[in-house]
């Protein structure tokens, strides 16, 4: 079993040799404000897999550029909010047992679920506490109905009682993150269900849902129906959804990470440094003083209005670990790259359209010339940060015209090196980012819904008409106000 040092230094010495050092991630139980995880469907367990993973990893990486106090206290914060660690837990040797995911793990088949939970716990890193999990024999057949009108009320009591328990570990509970495809049956119609369910338990506590969009090409030929139904449901229980798109993934993993044979592993190791690079710990000014960018500070800044729940993530640099010994970046330039990601809604440095101009006017069919925003948070980590110039993420004409200076843009800093990089950003924004892939999917759903294809396989499981149009109605709502901003 590896043990975690998390006494990193100020230098960057890989080499020290601190064999007699057996403490896994060290660090007391604090009054931090906890967070738990709910990954649902096959897609959601593996995410949430990854995600806890690249916690670990980056809470463990030797490389730090802060003193071992920054570093102690960073390390603190992270397992606090993310994992459970009692004092008088010890593992078979004697030393103190792996720290527990702060998290419970839902599918409709076993498989997903104990493959994920065998594989943190051989990491030697981390784990899920064994009654953690939940699933029965039989999937949702892909069929959102199927997930949502019969596992979900079926299964409800033994999910939320698993809920209760991880709720009752934490001193302060900041909220609840669900993650989940909108392709399958049970991750969409069971995810929309447990959120729901969350919901009406926990009428005061955030959610916040990180959703994966199908391929355009196709996973499954009713993913457009599903996609629109957990959509329609999530908008109106969640504080906000994070959303990630499969295909801008994918370029991701075959330009800028080099990989050939892409898998979905690879898939969710870029969904889960996203997540990680705006959910570790840093600090943005609030008046002033500072704040923790808690998820309550992280919704309070980019959902202003209930009408507009739809987030996107952006990072720089992405690259190999092969790319980072050899490459050279500096933070004018990154700004720059960023900037430009975030007006012309580009998935990547590589390849940004520099034509496109935050312009007062719009297209024939009256939409925005560049992706305009409600807001922003830029997350700035690693060297020289306090230096790093951010004016120009405070452009009005970034913003729609009736938000605030003070509520459109926000800056959160942390001079802890993430992932090894020495600097690195991510903007996780309120924008028109994700209208265009919605608007296509909606188009493709009610076309397959007017000539009534598969919607008896809905209907069987006790949907009705009704719902699919309450579900199109809601949606392009959405889609109006955002295509107005």
């Amino acid at each position: 079993v590896k043990d975690l040092d998390y006494d990193g230094d100020d230098d960057d010495n890989e080499d020290d040799d601190d064999d007699d050092d057996h403490g896994r991630f060290g660090g007391a139980v604090g009054e931090g404000a906890y967070r738990s995880s709910v990954d649902l469907g096959q897609c959601g367990n593996q995410v949430g897999g990854q995600f806890f993973s690249t916690i670990a990893e980056d809470i463990s990486t030797r490389s730090t550029g802060v003193s071992p106090k920054e570093n102690k206290d960073y390390v603190d914060t992270s397992l606090e909010t993310f994992f459970t660690q009692s004092e008088s837990d010890r593992s078979r040797d004697g030393y103190p047992a792996l720290p527990k995911a702060r998290a419970i793990l839902v599918d409709m088949e076993s498989k997903a679920v104990s493959q994920t939970m065998h594989k943190a716990k051989k990491s030697g890193k981390w784990a899920y506490s064994e009654s953690q999990g939940f699933s029965q024999k039989r999937g949702s057949g892909n069929n959102w109905a199927n997930g949502f009108c019969i596992h979900g009320p079926n299964s409800e009591e033994s999910v939320m009682n698993l809920v209760r328990k991880e709720v009752e570990k934490c001193d302060r509970l900041s909220g609840f993150m669900s993650l989940l495809s909108l392709a399958g049956g049970t991750g969409s119609g069971v995810g929309a269900f447990v959120t729901q369910s969350l919901r009406d338990e926990y009428p005061h506590s955030f959610i916040l849902n990180q959703v994966v969009w199908p391929y355009n090409t196709g996973e499954v030929i009713v993913q457009n129906y599903n996609a629109v139904l957990t959509l329609s449901h999530l908008h109106d229980t969640a504080d906000a959804l994070i959303v990630m798109e499969n295909d801008s993934l994918h370029k991701i993993c075959a330009q800028l990470l080099n990989i050939k044979n892409i898998s979905f592993a690879d898939i969710n190791c870029v969904i889960a440094h996203k997540l990680a690079s705006i959910l570790q710990p840093c600090q943005a000014k609030d008046g002033a003083g500072t704040a923790k960018c808690d998820l309550g500070f992280l919704l309070e800044r980019l959902v202003a209005h209930p009408q507009y729940k739809l987030l996107t993530v952006k990072n720089i640099p992405q690259m190999s670990d092969v790319a980072k010994e050899f490459s050279v970046y500096q933070w004018p330039g990154l700004m720059r790259n960023l900037r430009q990601m975030l007006i012309s809604d580009a998935p990547m440095e590589e390849g940004i359209n520099w034509n496109v101009r935050p312009v007062a006017y719009r297209t024939e069919s009256g939409h925005n010339c560049f992706n305009r925003s409600l807001s922003t948070l830029l997350v700035l980590r690693g060297r020289d940060i306090d230096g790093v110039n951010t004016a120009m993420f405070e452009d009005p004409a970034i913003y729609t015209p009736w938000m605030t200076p003070d509520m459109s843009s926000c800056v959160a800093r942390q001079p802890r090196l993430f992932c090894e990089y020495d600097q690195a950003a991510a903007l996780i924004s309120n924008s028109q980012a994700g209208i265009r892939q919605l608007d296509r999917i909606l188009s493709k759903a009610w076309t397959m819904f007017t000539s009534r294809a598969y919607v008896h396989q809905y209907l069987k499981h006790g949907l009705t008409e009704e719902d699919f149009l309450d579900s199109f109605i809601s949606l392009e709502k959405v889609v109006a106000s955002y295509n107005n901003l």
